[in-house]
């Protein structure tokens, strides 16, 4: 049984030596803070300091797993990160180690998940584990879909489940699914991390303390199921479209196996329209070039509910997303120019031809569609 140790609970250090302090912090904007002799309550240096507060949380934490998990019967596997496996850089298509030294699954250009430490029992079920000091886990619950679904499409074989792992105070946990086991510690301090971070020479370290249980293991020594990010996005666009009388195939969308595929990639890009025809929709302002296309994905909100959002891609890095409120607002947002939503919609619009351009009416269409999908379910 997972159930939480005391030495967990209660964030008790002594079995970890010196390791937390062997880790790499992102630390330079906080010193750089601490030396300008920065109040410690202004608003810049606690977000830094929470932000560095956080992965020291998450660095006792998984040196905490890894010792429950060498004295743990349920634990078959553990995948080792840091410092406690080799170097390896971060391959696509598959589980491996980043140059930050974390756990990823990544295409050849884009990192589309990470976890901060992952397990497998001997009941064959795949735990991710998620920790965090963040008290509103709201943003923590959307975030679990995305890697569920991956890694059930990756490791259909697994029973895949969530292992979260919180500080006391923490709300909004009973809104998390039925596959996730939540732990609760008490108040974590990271003040002995920093003190050593700002004069190094106050203390000598212990050499790093690694486990030698043979329940360690690789990220990349584990088996997955083929999967190509790109090659799937692609064939759920041309299939979506190709029924010969419906605009939309809902039943291949509603598809369980589709839905997964949804619950992973967010949206799925359905075609385009011209910028003219757009207009008619939205409100866009700004002169384009008469061959600019708007891209058109139905995107799946965490509520289940499935709606459309609309792409502008200027430039090969400039791109906006613009989408309703529920009140039916119009929201324009710039997309980060090195995520990956970038990369969908230009490698997307590359494959769309003359036959993916949709009309007002066809929006129409979809749009009543989505509704009355979502109201039956």
């Amino acid at each position: 049984m997972l159930e939480i140790s005391k030495d967990i609970r209660n964030l008790d250090d002594a079995n970890i030596s010196d390791n937390l302090l062997h880790y790499e912090y992102n630390v330079k904007h906080l010193l750089s803070l601490i030396k300008k002799g920065i109040d410690k309550e202004d608003p810049h240096y606690l977000s830094s300091y929470r932000s560095f507060e956080g992965e020291v949380y998450e660095n006792f934490l998984y040196e905490k797993l890894i010792k429950y998990a060498e004295t743990n019967g349920d634990i078959a596997k553990f995948v080792l990160k840091g410092f406690h496996q080799n170097r390896f850089k971060s391959f696509p298509n598959t589980l491996s180690i980043s140059e930050k030294q974390q756990i990823v699954y990544r295409t050849k250009s884009r990192e589309i998940s990470e976890f901060d430490a992952m397990f497998i029992t001997k009941q064959n079920e795949l735990y991710f584990v998620e920790m965090t000091l963040v008290k509103n886990v709201l943003k923590l619950r959307k975030r679990l879909r995305k890697k569920k679904a991956l890694l059930e499409i990756i490791f259909p074989n697994n029973e895949v489940k969530a292992l979260i792992i919180l500080n006391d105070g923490a709300t909004g946990t009973k809104q998390f699914p039925d596959y996730c086991k939540v732990w609760f510690t008490h108040e974590f301090s990271s003040s002995k991390v920093l003190e050593y971070i700002v004069n190094p020479k106050s203390m000598i370290l212990n050499p790093k303390q690694k486990s030698k249980s043979k329940k360690m293991i690789e990220a990349h020594s584990l088996r997955l199921h083929p999967f190509r990010y790109y090659n799937t996005m692609s064939w759920v666009t041309r299939t979506i479209r190709a029924h010969k009388k419906f605009i939309i195939d809902f039943n291949f969308l509603m598809n369980e196996k589709v839905q997964r595929y949804h619950d992973l990639y967010n949206k799925f890009y359905i075609g385009f329209m011209s910028i003219e025809e757009a207009r008619k929709i939205l409100t866009i302002e700004g002169e384009y070039k008469e061959d600019q296309r708007v891209t058109i994905a139905i995107e799946k909100k965490h509520s289940d509910e499935i709606v459309l959002t609309y792409y502008i891609q200027l430039t090969r890095k400039s791109l906006f997303l613009y989408s309703f409120t529920d009140d039916n607002k119009q929201v324009k947002e710039k997309k980060d120019p090195y995520g990956i939503t970038v990369t969908e919609v230009f490698h997307i619009n590359k494959m769309m031809d003359k036959t993916y351009e949709l009309s007002v009416t066809n929006i129409k269409t979809i749009k009543k569609l989505l509704r009355t999908n979502y109201k039956n379910t």
